[in-house]
């Protein structure tokens, strides 16, 4: 297996592929004003398995495209929906983020956790503005510095893994420049990492490791996570997923 095939199946049947949690989900909606005499169209941009997906149809009445390139992770997100009997409500679709093939102004609401540093925040933003019509919503979180300055270790790990994490007021100040007004912000608490994220990937790290017959690369792969959530465990006070909020002025 590839390195990426790897982490698909270290994460595939996990709820987040990332730090998050359902009350971070619901909180971002709080910061949305959103119209009720009419059906609403959702993309979750990188939706992984779904966590996120789910909570958002409980709650928003319309219409959500799940979109993500890894079929593996689309296949369980349509497994938890058939279950729920969601299937009209939750469509998925396998696409890169970077060439996404909507109209423009098709959605009420862009919604992406933890997924648009695979494109840089600036990038993602200027892409995906057009796809969402003026006056809709665009949620993301995102690899956010906590202070201005933090240990060398954590800030080298930082630039070697998504150089273009900053503080949140480089955030605000693109979004801005994009014709955006931020509506809200929070900073995802450590229960979002570790009770969410960390606690059930490590949980699985015995399981994947069976499954890849104990190979050279699939430690490997359980390593570099390991270091992650060891690197978190120490520098949490400095860094952490900020969740912004903003609505499309022009």
């Amino acid at each position: 297996m590839t390195d990426i095939q790897l982490i698909i199946d270290l994460h595939r049947l996990s709820e987040r592929q990332g730090p998050g949690s359902p009350a971070d989900t619901l909180r971002a909606l709080t910061f949305m004003d959103l119209p009720t005499d009419r059906p609403l169209k959702v993309a979750d941009i990188g939706c992984g398995t779904g966590g996120q997906t789910m909570v958002l149809a409980r709650q928003i009445h319309g219409h959500l495209t799940a979109v993500d390139l890894f079929p593996e992770f689309l296949e369980e997100l349509d497994n938890r929906s058939r279950a729920a009997g969601w299937q009209d409500r939750i469509s998925t679709l396998r696409c890169s983020m970077d060439d996404l093939p909507f109209p423009e102004q098709s959605f009420d609401i862009l919604w992406s956790e933890g997924a648009i540093y695979n494109m840089g925040f600036e990038h993602g933003v200027r892409a995906w503005k057009d796809f969402l019509k003026t006056g809709g919503y665009l949620a993301v979180s995102e690899a956010t510095w906590i202070t201005p300055d933090r240990p060398k270790e954590i800030e080298r790990f930082w630039m070697n893994e998504y150089p273009e994490i900053d503080m949140a007021a480089a955030r605000i100040r693109i979004l801005e420049d994009h014709g955006f007004s931020l509506t809200g912000y929070f900073q995802l608490d450590p229960a979002s990492w570790i009770d969410h994220y960390y606690q059930p990937l490590e949980a699985g790290f015995a399981s994947f490791l069976e499954r890849q017959g104990h190979s050279e690369a699939a430690r490997r792969v359980v390593d570099e996570y390991q270091a992650e959530i060891d690197l978190y465990q120490k520098y949490q006070d400095y860094y952490s997923y900020g969740f912004y909020i903003a609505r499309k002025c022009r």
